[in-house]
């Protein structure tokens, strides 16, 4: 596992820096720092407002005596998009705006169900209950 991360980590520095050579053979050096900029600052402002949108939903699921379970892999799907905003570089803000941007993120709500399905199902993963 450890393996793959790195190199996931590896192609994705390497897909990022061809992106970015291309963006600044385009657009010019300093418009590219500044659209970087931009880009992170976006999505700083859009996962703090969907954060709070989630936050809201689980406190009245939970008041309604309800498991909050969607939407809080939705939670959970927002603050790996918010990640991959802070990082510097095109293709990752790309997959961080489709993870907060509501219309996409049930995409990658079913990979996380999915992921944690397999998790518990194969033991690799404890619930602790208080």
């Amino acid at each position: 596992m450890k393996k793959w991360i790195l190199v996931l980590i590896v192609i994705v520095a390497m897909i990022e820096i061809y992106v970015f050579d291309f963006v600044i053979g385009r657009f010019g050096g300093m418009n590219t720092f500044l659209l970087t900029l931009f880009t992170s600052v976006l999505g700083f402002v859009m996962m703090r407002f969907e954060g709070r949108k989630v936050l809201e939903d689980a406190r009245a699921q939970m008041q309604m005596r309800q498991i909050p379970g969607r939407t809080l892999v939705d939670g959970l799907s927002i603050f790996i998009g918010g990640l991959c905003l802070v990082l510097p570089g095109f293709v990752t803000d790309v997959v961080g705006f489709t993870m907060i941007f509501p219309l996409t993120r049930p995409f990658y709500r079913l990979f996380i169900l999915r992921w944690l399905q397999k998790k518990m199902k194969n033991g690799n993963m404890t619930v602790y209950k208080r």
